[in-house]
């Protein structure tokens, strides 16, 4: 008598909910978490208290988890046609669709009531921020360079940070968020070589597609003009350069690595170099917020 494998025991909602918003992949929210903070701490000149490091920690994970069940939704017929999306609890049909609309509608009102402890500039800030995160996962179908439409998406907890500390947002604001558009380039189109044969198949658009064989020489492009901005921005503004060296320093000979993961283009390289890629922005940050530290300690 043959014995039958006994079959795996059915998964809680709360399991399921927690793979849909990637719980266990905190990678996709360190890469958004990183520079927001680079910008919180520049806006207040360091460190800018416990509220607002608490609302954009929070609200950083919130809205990122808001994005996954938007994207996923959107997604949902394309990503059974993907070996690394297949089993993603919508499209496997574990978790409605209903269930995650749900779901992501509650983690971005949870995400607005922080909004709504700061000030009306954030709040204001916010509706875009929520619209265009809504507008990524459809831009995929048409338009040629998604990546940077992520970018924007992402880009919003910059100005979002010197609303909530001045009140408004001044154009050097503006030029880290150009800055943060070109490190969601660089990342994520990491991110889409890896799946660009099984884009390719089922129509896709994604910067690795558009970008073909230039796609190494474009993302160390992107990291490129991410640290030459940041490093423009952070160099004017703080009292203490050679913490800030040191941290881009860090964050330049990570990008060198990514290079060495990336140059054949395998699977496996891109993948690492994705997920590695939050490194780069902790980096950046450090500098930062060491060289404030340090400048009023008088080093």
């Amino acid at each position: 008598m043959v014995s039958t494998p006994p079959s795996a025991p059915p998964r809680s909602r709360l399991s399921l909910y927690l793979d849909l918003i990637r719980w266990d992949r905190p990678a996709g929210w360190l890469v958004l978490y990183w520079p927001t903070l680079g910008a919180l701490w520049l806006a207040a000149g360091g460190w800018p208290g416990w509220h607002l490091f608490i609302v954009f920690t929070l609200g950083t994970v919130l809205m990122r988890s808001a994005g996954c069940c938007i994207n996923d939704v959107a997604d949902r017929d394309f990503d059974r046609h993907v070996k690394r999306t297949a089993q993603r609890p919508i499209t496997s049909g574990l978790v409605s669709v209903r269930e995650a609309l749900a779901l992501g509608a509650v983690l971005a009102a949870a995400a607005f009531a922080l909004a709504l402890t700061t000030t009306w500039a954030v709040i204001a800030w916010s509706v875009p921020a929520l619209l265009v995160t809504i507008v990524y996962p459809f831009t995929k179908r048409f338009f040629a360079m998604p990546q940077a439409v992520l970018g924007i998406a992402f880009g919003f907890g910059i100005p979002m940070a010197y609303a909530a500390v001045r009140g408004s947002v001044p154009l050097e604001a503006l030029w880290l968020f150009l800055g943060k558009m070109a490190l969601v380039l660089a990342y994520d189109t990491e991110y889409a070589m890896v799946d660009r044969d099984d884009d390719l198949k089922i129509g896709m658009k994604t910067s690795a597609i558009t970008l073909g064989r230039a796609d190494v020489a474009a993302v160390m492009g992107f990291f490129a003009l991410y640290l030459a901005i940041w490093w423009s921005v952070s160099a004017a503004r703080l009292p203490a350069l050679w913490p800030l060296a040191l941290g881009f320093a860090v964050a330049a000979a990570q990008v060198a690595w990514h290079y060495t993961l990336i140059r054949t283009r395998t699977r496996e390289g891109c993948f690492v170099a994705f997920k590695q890629s939050h490194w780069i922005g902790a980096a950046v940050f450090a500098g930062i917020a060491a060289a404030f530290a340090l400048g009023r300690a008088g080093y």
